[in-house]
C-alpha cells in the first residue's frame, strides 16, 4: 500500500472525530508457528483469528488478542517465512506495549527467566515499571505495570492466572526525525492530547489517557528504519462507527491528506494514511467484531476467509504454511 510520505501543507484543526484508543499493531514476522507460539505459550495471548493477508492470500493473518478480541488488546501479524529483517530507525513503529497488573512483574519476570526469554527491567519516563524484551524475530515488545486497568485478562492455555495476564495494548512508540510534523497530525488532525513532555520524548494521549491510548513520539533519531521481519508495518486507531470514519475520511481528503478508500477486512472496516514522519496509519471500526464467522468459544481453531475469497479455499489453504494451534 504505497501512500506519500510527507506532507507540506499545514493541517486545519479537525474538531468532529477523535480516536477512543489503540484499536490494533499489526506487524510483520517470519516463521507463523514461531509467532504462534511465542504470543500463545509465552505470553499467553489468545488466537482469536486464523486468516490470510486480504492482499496477499498466500500469507498467514494472524490476530492474538484477549478472550473477546476486543479492540485495543490486538497484535497482529504478516509471517512471511524467509523474511529479511528489518532495521529500527525513524518512520517506523519501534515498540509495542502491553498492559499488565503492577503487581505482576514480578511473576513474569519468573515466567521469563524459567523460558530462557531474554529481558530487562526498568521504568517508562513516568515512573511505571516495565519489562522490555523482544520476540522471535527481534520486534521489541513491553510488559508495562500499570494500576487501575480494569480489562480482564486471558487464563487460556499458557498456565498464565488471569490476575498476572496481560490486559490489552497499553501505548506504541513511533521513532522520528523530527517531533513537530507528527506532533501536529495527532493532536489538530487526530484530535490527542500532549499527555506529557519529556527531555527525550512526548507523549500524546486518546480518549481518558489511560491504558490502550497512549502514543510516545521518540524524536531525533536519524536513521531511516526499514520495515521488513520484526518490525510494524502499521498501527490502528479506534473510530466508534462507520458514520464517524466516513466523516473522518472525508476530513482528512480536504485538508489534502492521501486516504485509501473505506475498506472491508471483514471484522471491521479500515482506512489508511501516513502520518509526515512516514508512518502507516490506519482507523478502523470496532465491529462487526472476530465473532462475526464463528462462535466466541471457537475463536482461532480454523482458517476464516472473507466471502469473496472462499472460492479459492482450496488454493489458499495449499498456499499456507502449515501451523498447529
Amino acid at each position: 500500500m504505497e501512500l506519500e510520505n510527507h506532507y507540506s501543507v499545514f493541517f486545519t484543526v479537525i474538531t468532529n472525530v477523535k480516536p477512543h484508543g489503540l484499536h490494533h499493531v499489526t506487524a510483520i514476522a517470519s516463521d507463523p508457528q514461531r509467532n504462534l507460539d511465542f504470543y500463545t505459550k509465552v505470553l499467553g495471548l489468545r488466537l482469536v483469528k486464523q486468516t490470510v493477508n486480504f492482499d496477499a492470500p498466500h500469507i498467514w493473518h494472524l490476530y492474538y488478542g484477549d478472550r473477546y478480541g476486543s479492540p485495543t488488546s490486538i497484535l497482529t501479524f504478516f509471517p512471511w517465512p524467509g523474511v529479511a529483517s528489518g532495521i529500527e530507525g525513524s518512520g517506523l513503529t519501534t515498540s509495542t506495549s502491553f498492559s499488565v497488573p503492577a503487581e505482576s512483574i514480578g511473576w513474569w519476570q519468573k515466567r521469563l527467566k524459567s523460558l530462557q526469554i531474554d529481558f530487562e527491567v526498568s521504568k517508562t519516563t513516568d515512573g511505571l515499571e516495565v519489562i522490555r524484551l523482544r520476540d522471535n524475530d527481534g520486534m521489541r515488545i513491553e510488559l508495562v505495570g500499570t494500576s487501575g486497568d480494569e480489562r480482564s485478562g486471558w487464563d487460556g492455555e499458557a498456565s498464565i492466572p488471569a490476575e498476572m495476564a496481560i490486559r490489552g495494548l497499553h501505548s506504541i512508540q513511533l521513532s522520528q526525525q523530527l517531533l513537530e510534523p507528527t506532533a501536529i497530525m495527532l493532536t489538530e488532525m487526530l484530535g490527542m492530547k500532549l499527555n506529557q513532555e519529556y527531555s527525550s520524548m512526548a507523549q500524546f494521549a486518546m480518549s481518558d489517557g489511560g491504558s490502550g491510548t497512549l502514543v510516545d513520539v521518540l524524536p531525533g533519531v536519524r536513521e531511516r528504519g526499514l520495515q521488513a521481519g520484526g518490525t510494524v508495518h502499521h498501527v490502528a486507531f479506534r473510530a466508534p462507527n462507520l458514520t464517524t470514519m466516513e466523516t473522518w475520511r472525508q476530513e482528512l481528503t480536504e485538508q489534502g491528506i492521501p486516504v485509501t478508500e473505506i475498506m472491508d477486512r471483514q471484522y471491521f472496516k479500515s482506512i489508511y494514511f501516513r502520518e509526515p514522519g512516514g508512518v502507516l496509519f490506519e482507523i478502523a471500526t470496532d465491529d462487526p467484531g472476530f465473532d462475526i464467522d464463528e462462535p466466541l468459544l471457537e475463536l482461532g481453531k480454523k482458517l476464516k476467509l472473507p466471502p469473496w475469497l472462499e472460492p479459492s479455499r482450496e488454493q489458499i489453504a495449499q498456499s499456507l504454511t502449515r501451523i498447529e494451534v
